[in-house]
């Protein structure tokens, strides 16, 4: 089982032969739905945790006495996906839009338990072996693994996120935790993730346009520029949208491990460690979607699914269907992280 990158459109470095001394690579991860273990990379599966450590939580003064449950929106993903593959008739039927209702509803809490520390939501974990790009751990760790708290709560606006990404030795985990403790509800449905095995697969990359030299940047953006005006002069309503290097080839969607992030809803920014100053390297992203209805990276095996029911395996959002790029110091590892939404 595997996915496979269609060839890029067109030979970019043809086009462009200085953007050969910036070719890079990044490990698309390509989670799709499963059963993941334990022993696996995943997203939304169980993690290597063992049972002599705590499980992270949240600290932070905030309130989480109300919100959905997680299992009311596992359980009104599974009716959705059943309802839209149905035929010859999709969509829900009368009685199950009735428990969808009942499913979308919020639930208070205790008051005690609404002050206390939350515990996080295991996103994913990635070892070493399986994600040629991700970057190397403190010392020899072989393992990463990803938490979120499922509250937008968080920073001085008082709506940020907050993440927690751990490093460990998978050959010291002895015994492993199998009930970890969950929240009992969140507060935001895209914080909770489907469980999913990863396929990942190693792509050329190249950086973000707006972080390219002057010269070569203006040229690609007088490139793109001549497209548009062709297309818009084209009498073929049925042509396709012309090319973008951002969109096209240099960065491509979904989750994935190094490479270059991506700056397209902001200006880029530089990333500096907080400890050391240096600058830091993309960790991994985190995206809301595989591919969009028109994407060139929409894998071989998958060209004839639809957007709409395949592209967002994992059912994570980040903020308005956007994307999270999560930044590590390539010089000491265990220094703290950053990222970015976009």
């Amino acid at each position: 089982m595997s996915r496979t990158t269609p060839p890029r459109p067109l030979d970019v470095e043809a086009l462009f032969p200085e953007l050969s001394a910036h070719r890079g690579t990044t490990t698309r991860l390509h989670p799709r739905p499963g059963r993941p273990d334990v022993a696996g990379s995943s997203v939304g599966g169980p993690l290597l945790w063992p049972t002599d450590e705590p499980w992270p939580v949240c600290t932070e003064p905030h309130r989480h006495v109300r919100g959905r449950r997680p299992a009311d929106i596992h359980q009104q993903r599974q009716i959705l996906t059943s309802a839209w593959l149905r035929e010859p008739n999709p969509g829900p039927t009368d009685e199950e839009r009735q428990l969808l209702k009942r499913l979308e509803q919020e639930h208070r809490v205790d008051e005690a338990v609404a002050n206390n520390p939350l515990p996080l939501i295991g996103l994913a974990q990635l070892y070493r072996r399986d994600v040629p790009d991700l970057p190397a751990g403190p010392g020899d760790c072989d393992l990463l693994q990803v938490f979120w708290c499922p509250f937008d709560a968080h920073g001085p606006s008082g709506y940020g996120m907050l993440l927690d990404l751990r490093w460990r030795r998978s050959w010291e985990v002895a015994e492993v935790q199998t009930a970890p403790p969950q929240p009992q509800v969140v507060g935001f449905e895209g914080y909770v993730p489907e469980p999913c095995v990863l396929l990942p697969e190693q792509v050329t990359t190249y950086p973000f346009a707006g972080l390219l030299p002057d010269d070569l940047r203006t040229r690609i953006h007088a490139w793109e520029e001549a497209l548009e005006e062709d297309a818009e002069q084209s009498a073929d309503e049925a042509a396709a949208e012309p090319l973008n290097y951002q969109c096209d080839l240099s960065l491509p969607p979904g989750w994935r491990a190094g490479g270059f992030a991506s700056w397209h809803t902001t200006d880029p920014s530089p990333m500096n460690c907080p400890t050391c100053s240096t600058s830091m390297h993309l960790l991994l992203t985190i995206d809301s979607s595989e591919w969009d209805g028109s994407s060139s990276w929409k894998p071989l095996e998958e060209q004839d699914l639809p957007t709409h029911l395949y592209a967002s395996p994992t059912e994570v959002t980040v903020g308005r269907w956007g994307e999270l790029n999560i930044f590590a110091c390539p010089k000491e590892p265990s220094h703290p992280h950053r990222w970015s939404s976009q």
